[in-house]
């Protein structure tokens, strides 16, 4: 393909940026293709699976919490002059409850989860890679795909919606915390204000898609370790690379689900 020159010659590197999008693009797709027929074989490794699911999860508690908390605490602190300017202050909890539950809490945990576990499977399954790891298990009749990356995919896609029902009620609580300091805001009120706002349709496509955002966690960071070459460099590349793609991943998949969540459960 011939670029005219202008492109070239603005930015050199652009036929080989152009190439590294399409081969990211066809190796996710074909590496997401062998998950999906290996998900379903004999042998199903739950034991390794619950490994996972338990060190993700638990490693992941403690920076989750802190932020999700702060996501109610600042919100209502953001919101609540406007609220105040606009005559509608009795409407500030069940509106921020309702920004809390159908996008902020499922977007910020998934992009706080792919940079804690998008970059630690990264650099785990790279070092694997290029230590000769991995070959070692295929000499030794092992199936390291199954073993290594079907495992940490389904542990992923399953502990991220826990993640995000966790991190819903801190940030509810975080702002009740705020309302309580600002203006005395009484427990009860707050409650019956959330639950009336808040309905069980709202909270099926925000979990919903929080088990897509953790099989991209999983994916991707599984992909760039596992493709992993070049030493400790790579290993290091590996990590990096796999935040941000799974990042943007996220982002883009939420704009798409955002769209049709609205079309089957709208607000």
């Amino acid at each position: 393909m011939n670029l005219p020159k202008h492109i070239t010659k603005r930015n050199p590197n652009f036929r080989e940026l152009l190439y590294n999008f399409f081969t990211t693009i066809s190796g996710l797709s074909i590496f997401n293709w062998e998950i999906l027929k290996q998900a379903f074989v004999p042998p199903y490794e739950i034991a390794e699976i619950k490994k996972h699911m338990n060190e993700l999860g638990i490693k992941t508690f403690p920076i989750v919490s802190i932020t999700g908390f702060i996501i109610g605490l600042v919100l209502v602190m953001q919101s609540e002059p406007v609220f105040i300017r606009f005559g509608a202050s009795d409407y500030l909890p069940g509106a921020t409850a309702l920004s809390i539950v159908r996008e902020l809490a499922p977007v910020i945990t998934a992009l706080i989860f792919a940079g804690r576990v998008s970059s630690g499977i990264g650099a785990e399954l790279g070092s694997m890679r290029v230590t000769e790891q991995i070959d070692a298990m295929e000499v030794s009749a092992i199936n390291p795909f199954k073993y290594l990356v079907v495992t940490r995919v389904i542990a992923t896609t399953m502990i991220l919606p826990i993640l995000t029902i966790y991190v819903i009620f801190l940030s509810i609580a975080g702002g009740f915390v705020a309302l309580t300091l600002s203006q005395g805001m009484n427990l009860i009120y707050y409650k019956n204000a959330v639950v009336s706002s808040v309905e069980f349709g709202d909270l099926i496509p925000a979990i919903a898609k929080t088990f897509v955002f953790g099989y991209i966690v999983g994916i991707v960071g599984c992909y760039k370790g596992y493709i992993a070459d070049g030493g400790t460099e790579g290993v290091g590349k590996a990590s990096t690379t796999a935040v941000v793609l799974a990042s943007l991943i996220i982002l883009l998949f939420d704009t798409v689900l955002v769209k049709i969540s609205l079309m089957i459960w709208p607000m």
